[in-house]
């Protein structure tokens, strides 16, 4: 039960965090699908940063374990598009959806809707993908510094500092 317990304040806290950041704005949905706003990309960034600082330093210090999923190309690609196809039409993500009906736009109900019925699409393929493109290009569980063949504590503050440099460069272009 605390496990739902946590989801729940961490979800809301997401949810929090979307709307006081106004990425759930169309406006900026809109801007990041032509790069000329670059506020979700700074958004969603900041929270791969800390996140990935803060895994690494758990799993360290033996509070967390990390179970990687497998890296397979074709799944990635072809879930991709999709996700891509359906941010261009909406104009809203999945997370972004939610939160927009929570403000009230009801267009987000759109996105919603359209999850759930390509939820139940992919289920009825699954068979078929699992036999298929979810084998072309398996990597297996694989992560950036075990390709690179570096200690994480050398790959994380190079995504850290290349982060930040991306982050001025956005600000002194006013992205």
């Amino acid at each position: 039960m605390m496990t739902l317990i946590y989801g729940l304040i961490a979800g809301m806290l997401f949810g929090f965090f979307l709307q006081k950041a106004r990425v759930l704005r169309y406006d900026k949905q809109l801007g990041a699908l032509r790069l000329i706003d670059m506020t979700i990309v700074k958004f969603m960034l900041s929270g791969i940063l800390v996140s990935m600082v803060g895994v690494h330093t758990l799993l360290d210090l033996g509070l967390a374990q990390l179970s990687v999923k497998p890296t397979v190309l074709g799944g990635n690609i072809l879930g991709g598009l999709v996700f891509g196809l359906g941010w261009g039409l909406l104009g809203y993500c999945p997370g972004t959806a939610v939160g927009a009906l929570g403000e009230g736009r009801w267009d987000g109900l759109w996105g919603i809707l359209g999850m759930l019925v390509g939820a139940g699409l992919f289920a009825e393929v699954y068979p078929g993908l699992k036999k298929t493109v979810l084998t072309w290009g398996d990597f297996g569980k694989i992560t950036v510094p075990q390709v690179l063949g570096l200690s994480h504590w050398i790959v994380v503050p190079i995504f850290v500092i290349g982060a930040l440099a991306l982050f001025r460069w956005f600000e002194e272009r006013r992205l």
